[in-house]
């Protein structure tokens, strides 16, 4: 199970055959400007919430790849009033099958707007299921104790947090999500995109390790084997 790094929250797992991309938001983040969107593949995109540094290229990328894109009834709407017309809306706790397994959309303790203002639904997370294993994208989220569900449900191959505090949980946070989850490999997420999410990363490294997690920060671009 092969997941890549695009920068901020976005990233794409390759497995059973699929390469799904969550919550893409490349071209306008500073740290990812060395990316060629143009080289970015996508047979599923996954959008957790609707906030515009988690969609701002969704419109272009499912374009340009054809991908079913996997979100909210609200932001599935919004999707295709700007041309996108394969989508497929799920509500919490709801799930579907597709080429690639199961997706079931997770709660998440956040807000969601969409870019021009308008309502961006409920914000949420996926619980992927396939063939090679599971993992769990839990969206911008504060610590929630239902996250405990999912590890005495689910065995997974990783997690990925948010870690960057101030919009979402913090590291600390973090480590107890993943303890919920029953999870020691994480992909962090949503940290030093912007001045109030910048942390401190051997630091946060530290903090995994010594609660016997293996944090993986990895460079826009870069890719790991879960």
């Amino acid at each position: 199970m092969k997941a890549t790094y695009y920068g901020h929250s976005c990233f794409a797992v390759e497995t059973a055959g699929h390469t799904l991309l969550f919550d893409p938001f490349i071209t306008p983040n500073e740290l990812a400007r060395h990316l060629d969107i143009h080289k970015v593949r996508a047979d599923f995109i996954l959008i957790s919430h609707g906030h515009f540094d988690h969609l701002a290229d969704a419109v272009a990328l499912a374009q340009q790849t054809h991908a079913l894109v996997i979100a909210n009834y609200e932001i599935t709407v919004w999707l295709g009033q700007q041309g996108v017309t394969k989508t497929h809306p799920l509500n919490h706790g709801g799930g579907a099958s597709f080429a690639f397994g199961r997706a079931k959309f997770t709660p998440a303790i956040h807000s969601s707007g969409l870019p021009d203002g308008t309502y961006g639904g409920n914000p949420g997370g996926f619980l992927i299921e396939t063939a090679a294993g599971a993992f769990y994208y839990a969206g911008d989220t504060a610590l929630t104790y239902d996250m405990k569900l999912i590890g005495e449900s689910t065995r997974l191959r990783f997690a990925a947090l948010p870690i960057g505090d101030n919009f979402t949980m913090g590291v600390e946070d973090a480590i107890k999500a993943a303890e919920f989850v029953q999870c020691d490999e994480i992909l962090g997420l949503h940290y030093n995109t912007f001045p109030p999410i910048r942390i401190d990363p051997e630091a946060a490294i530290q903090k995994f390790r010594a609660a016997g997690k293996h944090l993986r920060l990895l460079s826009p671009g870069e890719s790991h084997h879960f």
